[in-house]
């Protein structure tokens, strides 16, 4: 199971802070997303830096139809790929 997103902040330059329940925390940076299909809604108002956690899904989201999976961005922090995870949580288990 992954860890869980506890915090997170928008950034300059299209970067979260986050933090995780694990103790990880880093930036993770999104800005390969700006500008593109519905995350252009980040360069409205200055949306990106009011990201939230969501209550229900737990992911990274400035508004009801705008958000990121937390485990992702988990992956990215770690530098791991699910299939590694997978393999890393396997071994930890047995």
């Amino acid at each position: 199971m992954f860890p869980r997103l506890i915090d997170v902040k928008g950034l300059t330059n299209y970067r979260l802070a986050l933090k995780y329940d694990d103790g990880t925390q880093g930036i993770a940076d999104v800005s390969h997303l700006a500008h593109k299909g519905i995350f252009q809604q980040w360069d409205e108002d200055g949306l990106f830096n009011n990201a939230y956690i969501d209550k229900e899904s737990n992911a990274v989201a400035w508004n009801e139809g705008l958000d990121l999976c937390p485990d992702s961005l988990y992956l990215k922090l770690v530098g791991l790929s699910f299939e590694d995870w997978k393999k890393k949580e396997h071994y930890a288990t047995n």
